[in-house]
């Protein structure tokens, strides 16, 4: 029976210990996305130079292949599409394998340039052989949704303030308007920064971020009635302001459609959303299992412990190292 009353601990335990492993290696700059670039400019005609930016951990060649328009044949460095010019349909394979996304850069030859976001869900892309974007409202909408579930889930910074955030207010009326301000200030901030009217270094906004986790997760490991305790919502509001320019640097390097701006934001922030509620749920489930397991407390106690002093530290990790970029 005393195993079973300490499983909980362990399952919180594990579970972090595998976070930590997963992400503490390359997390002191937590908002960049499994982003593959491909970049194609028209030096004539029907003619272009592409090539592939250089992938983070591993050259986008290894894993994704470029499946060109029809009238299109690329020998080597060089694309020729003759008097069609890049017309048809664009795709990449392997999106998924490595990447999560492909960003196809093209900049024509009047001197306009338009940026194309592929995901596993949305692999393909129509072009017509020139700067024309006559993609539908539905095809950006659902690509710039995945994009920011993805982003949301890679951003385990943003998942560890949300978390420290139920730890801090738990399962109760008081977390629906606590989330709903977080979401609000985020929101905002992101749309800001994303049109240009808000414009930050992200140095300061990613040790920011990371300090913000260190004070909720300490906020939350006492019982004192602090400005955090009695009003969460706008401790979530503040710092949600802060978050907000992360989610808008991760967009920034993505790119905004010219013709489906808004639609691009809105969708963007909405799978923001789907992923942080997703968190909140399996945060919920993961809880109701412990409380069956062991339904004293005892270890769930000790597990909350653990929890947010491992979250407090690795996030104290990260303001260090954010800190001392930003200085130097």
């Amino acid at each position: 029976m005393n195993r079973w009353r300490r499983a909980p601990a362990a399952l919180w335990l594990g579970l972090w210990l595998a976070v930590v492993v997963a992400w503490l290696p390359g997390q002191a700059q937590a908002h960049e996305m499994s982003m593959a670039e491909m970049h194609l400019r028209e030096t004539a005609p029907g003619e272009f130079v592409w090539q592939w930016g250089v992938g983070e951990k591993r050259a986008p060649a290894e894993v994704l292949r470029p499946v060109w328009p029809e009238p299109c044949q690329a020998q080597g460095p060089l694309l020729r599409c003759g008097a069609a010019g890049l017309s048809g349909r664009l795709a990449v394979d392997g999106i998924g394998n490595g990447f999560s996304a492909a960003l196809v850069k093209v900049a024509w030859r009047d001197g306009q340039t338009r940026v194309y976001t592929l995901t596993s869900a949305q692999p393909a892309v129509q072009l017509y052989g020139s700067a024309d974007d006559r993609r539908s409202l539905g095809e950006v909408a659902s690509a710039y949704t995945v994009l920011g579930v993805e982003h949301i889930l890679s951003g385990v910074d943003h998942l560890l303030f949300v978390i420290g955030l139920l730890f801090l207010v738990g399962f109760q009326r008081r977390l629906l308007w606590t989330i709903t301000a977080f979401t609000a200030a985020h929101s905002l901030t992101l749309a800001s920064s994303a049109l240009g009217w808000l414009v930050l270094r992200p140095p300061p906004v990613e040790a920011t971020i990371a300090l913000s986790i260190v004070l909720v997760a300490g906020e939350a490991l006492h019982t004192r009635q602090t400005l955090a305790r009695r009003w969460p919502a706008l401790v979530a509001f503040l710092f949600g302001l802060v978050h907000g320019l992360g989610f808008a640097g991760a967009l920034k390097e993505i790119g905004l459609p010219e013709q489906h701006l808004p639609a691009a934001l809105l969708s963007f922030n909405v799978g923001v959303e789907l992923g942080q509620l997703a968190t909140v749920a399996l945060a919920w489930a993961l809880l109701g299992l412990a409380r069956r397991m062991a339904p004293q407390g005892t270890a769930l106690a000790r597990a909350r412990a653990v929890t947010l002093y491992g979250i407090g530290s690795v996030a104290a990790y990260w303001s260090w190292l954010r800190v001392a970029a930003l200085l130097g």
